[in-house]
């Protein structure tokens, strides 16, 4: 059901560890890079809604989630193929305007792809199942992105194909990665499409029904009782008025989360070739800073390793201290994973700070969902988690506006400084982590 999801996190991990260093490579300084990356959440925000609405709506011969992360994907491979050679279209535009251009659709057909696979796994399990049900999902997650990140690094060494330019163009070993992670996302795609089976209409109705009959969950989320209508898109604003109160309280959770993930995703590539290699900043094509480059894909394919062994355990932990306390504290380690990062010594250390963060990025891409999942009906599984995708979206655009000026104007183009940032977040987010109000866990912080 969510193996579909390795090929997405492979092509995701290719972008995020890998995009800064080609617009970097196409002419964009380090405080431009976060405005080229306001492309990804923006894509979120306006796609992610829209798209879960219609497949809420939709039942055809292919199903009801499946269509829609099947043509993701397709985009999206385009996407993954084009954008390291954005520079065979200079006698059009600038190579730096057809990256940014690639990087949109990426992300579009990314988000298009990855909310009906959130979805699916809600329709599909039953609420004492769905935490499992996730960490499954984010295990998948974590091996997909252990190979995107690695992949580069992997065709320099093992494979001895050219991971350096003399020219300053990007060097083959990456230009290679992108095009087997296209191929890969497509055919992972397919193996859930041709063998997964998906609930009717008429099932999802009467789940619906008994989900209903509890007392507690009809009073918050469901209310009077009201005739069938016609589904319509402005619909999105009056389920966005209506979202459980689990949904609001997770929304701060979520921000300080994604505020930080942003921050590093952007800056980890040319704060490590600052900080830890001690290039210039302006040295973006030397092969140093195409080593430090594979060293970072390195470095996330080993923080999304240890998610992807972690969210095995996961379940286990939620299970003895609840899924508050499990989230809360996975995010503290987070946090301090990334504060470490400036003291480390040497790129060789850096590797313990991948293991704390990849402790939080297993629980972020599983414990709120598994939380949410229990407070949503499944009739409205695919626009809620489309919504609650907005608080993902809207602090990665924040970061995006002011990340690039922060870096710029207050840490004087040092971007280790906006990972240390990125750690304080994680740390404001496990402290939120207290409101929120668990329906399905009796263990409370």
């Amino acid at each position: 059901m969510s193996f579909g999801f390795l090929g997405i996190q492979m092509g995701f991990a290719l972008q995020n560890a890998n995009a800064s260093r080609i617009l970097q490579n196409f002419g964009a300084d380090v405080h431009e890079l976060s405005w080229f990356w306001i492309i990804a959440p923006l894509m979120g925000l306006i796609v992610q809604p829209i798209i879960g609405h219609y497949s809420d709506n939709t039942w055809g011969r292919f199903g009801r989630r499946k269509p829609f992360f099947l043509v993701g994907a397709l985009l999206a491979s385009v996407g993954l193929i084009l954008m390291p050679q954005a520079d065979i279209f200079t006698a059009f535009l600038p190579a730096l305007w057809v990256g940014a251009g690639m990087l949109m659709i990426m992300d579009a057909s990314f988000n298009v792809a990855m909310e009906p696979f959130r979805a699916l796994v809600g329709d599909n399990l039953r609420n004492d199942q769905t935490t499992l049900g996730f960490s499954v999902q984010t295990a998948l997650i974590g091996i997909g992105a252990v190979i995107g990140s690695a992949l580069p690094w992997m065709l320099g060494n093992w494979f001895g194909i050219v991971n350096k330019s003399d020219d300053g163009s990007i060097p083959p070993h990456l230009i290679y990665s992108f095009v087997i992670g296209a191929g890969v996302l497509v055919v992972s795609i397919l193996v859930t499409v041709l063998t997964t089976k998906e609930y009717s209409p008429e099932e999802l109705s009467r789940f619906a029904e008994e989900k209903a009959s509890a007392e507690a969950l009809a009073l918050e989320n469901l209310g009077n009782p009201e005739p069938a209508k016609e589904a319509r898109l402005i619909d999105i604003f009056e389920d966005f008025r209506k979202m459980p109160v689990t949904m609001r309280q997770l929304s701060w959770v979520q921000f300080f989360s994604w505020f930080g993930l942003f921050g590093m995703w952007v800056f980890t590539t040319p704060a490590i070739a600052h900080h830890i290699y001690g290039l210039p900043v302006t040295d973006t094509k030397s092969a140093t800073y195409q080593e430090a480059g594979d060293w970072v894909g390195i470095l996330f394919g080993i923080y999304n390793g240890v998610s992807a062994i972690f969210a095995f355990a996961l379940p286990v932990i939620a299970k003895k201290i609840g899924r508050k306390l499990t989230h809360s504290l996975s995010l503290v380690i987070g946090g301090i994973g990334l504060i470490s990062m400036y003291f480390m010594p040497d790129e060789n250390w850096l590797v313990l700070s991948m293991v704390f963060i990849g402790i939080a990025w297993a629980s972020i891409l599983a414990m709120p969902y598994a939380i949410l999942a229990g407070s949503i009906t499944p009739k409205k599984m695919g626009v809620y988690m489309g919504i609650f995708n907005f608080f993902i979206v809207i602090p990665q655009i924040i970061n995006a506006l002011i990340g690039g000026p922060l870096v710029k104007f207050l840490y004087h183009d040092n971007a280790i400084f906006a990972l240390m940032t990125s750690g304080v977040s994680f740390l404001i987010a496990a402290l939120l982590v207290s409101k929120v109000k668990d329906k399905d866990q009796a263990t409370q912080i």
